[in-house]
């Protein structure tokens, strides 16, 4: 490849850039279906590094989203003042 040949896409080493959070939760079409394992996880690790407890019923994808970034402003994980 020479220096003015255009970089091949490599999708493994492309960075990850989501998107979900540009469109608000009430627009998610998965919002409905429970949360998933990874943010269950981080929920508890936020509740825990919160102080708090988190809901005994079961969060769908969109409420979770919603909680995490509550927790994580309450830990200070992303600025308080930060606009969504």
């Amino acid at each position: 490849m020479t220096p003015s040949s255009p970089i091949p896409h490599d999708p493994a080493t492309a960075p990850v850039t989501d998107h979900s959070a540009d469109k608000p939760v009430d627009e998610w079409v998965t919002g409905d279906e429970p949360m998933t394992g990874p943010q269950r996880s981080y929920l508890q690790t936020l509740a825990r590094e919160a102080g708090e407890e988190l809901p005994e019923r079961e969060l769908n994808k969109a409420q979770a989203s919603e909680l995490i970034e509550r927790l994580q402003r309450a830990t200070g994980r992303i600025p308080a003042h930060r606009d969504r």
